[in-house]
């Protein structure tokens, strides 16, 4: 997208003769649009301390509330929301571009970061936590904005009396940082988007530091969200030992470019501080909150695995909640879906759940639903009418199972005991056999198309093994092969539930959502669920070409341009990978 382009400076360099003396750099200053304008009504600053936090236990913290002049409760005004503290400028380039009504009414909320503040300052010293708060990845600060915070900020009244009431709508809500806090800005857009859809983001801090680096690939690989974003910096800022702020900047802004979002930027010259921000602040807040109120929607991706993977128009949808869904999804050979872990059998969730009976469950070649019943340490199968169960294997615990189409069962125990195996194999003669051991968490499994493979999931790390199978079932060739994001909130993939699609790429139910990985071992897209974290996900439907996935208690499916590779059915060979 074509730079916005910073008018004093554009008629300074427009003007000047071929011979002239270039500026010298990050000599930016503010525009008209800055500064006190005659007769416009000037906004109101409500001060005050925040220490109540529970997210981050002991800081404390100052508050500024900007309320416009314009602001008539009980209307919900729109809301930006600022780092470190007021900034650039902003109330009266607030005061400015409402009076105008180049901005709708808004409330300004700035913050600075958490401080834990010493008990005795003369002998100790403060606990700082702005790298904490806004360098690192996860929800935790967007958590601390829209469950402490912002309520805290509701409960104001200015001082003619009028009580403070904000939108609650993502597109009624803009989020802006300087560096480290351009960071936690970003962050909470891209961890809530139905929270904040607009982010202005100044010499961000896009680096190695907290794990920020990893946010351009994240952009590429993440199915797109609903989120406008401008980009500042300049090519004189900061280049140390976690990285290049002025190419990380560009780097961000090309995955976001390629991931279809709203994204604009002003290149400067300037280096590690505010005045370029503060010159273009205001271009910047008019284009941020162009055509409001028209939601700001999904960009199209140019990720091919995104752009193969996704239909037009669909979406997830619920199907089921409240179930208890500790086991995970089975769907049946006429792609019903199973919900093996509800109480009550019988249920059918939206018209696709047919009987469920208690216990993570998969379904074998025979149509028996083969689960595994923890309270009991066995492994039982059942059929269609439930008088008709049986036990398969006796003390059989465990995380995950998957049943080929020859009838050899795979379980995973996921048990940190070292005396326990993690991977069992059950004939289907009921003789049980261990073939693997020393996997940390083994969580989910599943089968290749061509079945000649067994992935196991270690639940604990960012690995899912790959297994070569022998003709008597037993494992060989163990590796550690695919490679997953990691959420920072859990140190791990939480890699759970797995399915194949006859393609023979594998979908894997994690923290972060549906990790998509292609047959070398990459993730090549990720799909966020409603509820944040998957545990499960299978194919089902009648031409099995929806992805459910269990989150919680919430059950969602979606359909693909994909057709699910289902463990019961004969072998099929996918199509060699490009390596």
């Amino acid at each position: 997208m074509k730079a916005l382009s910073v008018p004093a400076l554009v008629l300074l360099l427009s003007a000047a003769p071929a011979t002239s003396v270039r500026a010298e750099p990050d000599s930016y200053v503010p525009g008209p649009d800055s500064v006190v304008q005659p007769g416009v009504p000037q906004g109101e600053l409500i001060k005050f301390e925040f220490s109540d936090s529970r997210i981050f236990p002991g800081t404390t913290r100052q508050v500024a509330v900007y309320v416009p002049k314009q602001y008539e409760p009980p209307t919900p005004a729109c809301l930006f929301v600022d780092q470190d503290g007021v900034q650039w400028n902003a109330p009266v380039v607030l005061d400015n571009l409402i009076a105008r009504k180049e901005l709708p009414v808004m409330i300004g909320v700035f913050v600075t970061p958490g401080v834990v503040k010493a008990d005795h300052p003369a002998i100790e010293l403060n606990r700082f936590n702005r790298s904490l708060e806004y360098d690192g990845l996860g929800d935790s600060y967007a958590r601390f904005l829209l469950e402490e915070l912002l309520p805290a900020v509701e409960t104001k009244v200015t001082s003619d009396g009028r009580p403070v009431h904000l939108s609650h709508s993502g597109n009624d809500r803009a989020i802006a940082g300087s560096s480290s806090g351009a960071v936690a800005a970003f962050t909470v857009a891209w961890e809530r988007p139905d929270a904040f859809s607009r982010v202005f983001s100044s010499i961000g801090t896009y680096i190695g530091l907290r794990g920020a680096e990893r946010y351009p690939t994240l952009v590429r690989k993440y199915e797109p969200k609903p989120i406008r974003i401008f980009l500042q910096d300049g090519s004189n800022d900061l280049n140390i030992y976690a990285g290049d702020w002025w190419m990380a900047n560009q780097t961000m802004e090309r995955a976001l470019e390629f991931s279809g979002y709203e994204v604009n930027h002003a290149w400067g010259d300037g280096g590690h501080t505010g005045k370029q921000a503060a010159s273009i602040l205001p271009d910047a807040l008019r284009w941020l909150w162009k055509d409001w109120p028209k939601p700001v929607e999904r960009g199209v991706t140019r990720n091919g695995a995104l752009k193969a993977l996704l239909i037009p128009g669909e979406d997830w949808k619920e199907v089921s909640r409240g179930e208890s869904l500790g086991g995970g999804l089975a769907a049946d050979p006429k792609g019903l879906l199973n919900l093996p872990a509800s109480p009550s059998p019988g249920t059918r969730a939206d018209g696709t759940a047919a009987d469920a009976k208690g216990g993570y469950g998969r379904y074998g070649p025979d149509g028996r639903l083969y689960f595994l019943q923890g309270a009991k340490s066995r492994l039982m199968a059942l059929a269609a009418d439930p008088a008709t169960g049986s036990v398969v294997a006796e003390n059989v615990s465990g995380n995950g199972l998957v049943v080929a189409h020859n009838g050899n069962i795979y379980v995973t125990s996921g048990a940190a005991d070292a005396s326990r195996p993690d991977v069992w194999l059950i004939r289907p003669n009921g003789e049980k056999a261990a073939v693997d051991a020393g996997i940390r968490s083994a969580t989910g499994v599943t089968l290749s198309p061509d079945q000649s493979l067994l992935y196991v999931a270690d639940g604990g790390s960012r690995w899912i093994y790959s297994f070569r199978i022998l003709p008597d079932g037993t494992l060989a060739d163990k590796q550690r092969y695919y490679w997953l994001h990691e959420s920072d909130a859990e140190d791990a993939s939480d890699a759970r539930g797995m399915c194949c699609d006859q393609a023979g790429w594998l979908y894997v139910a994690t923290g972060l959502g549906i990790q998509v990985c292609d047959q070398a071992g990459r993730v090549n897209a990720i799909l966020p669920v409603p509820s944040g974290r998957a545990t499960d996900v299978c194919f089902g439907g009648g031409h099995f070409d929806t992805l459910y996935a269990s989150c919680g208690g919430v059950i969602y499916r979606r359909r693909l341009a994909a057709t699910g590779s289902n463990p019961w059915a004969a072998p099929t060979l996918p199509p060699a990978p490009r390596l």
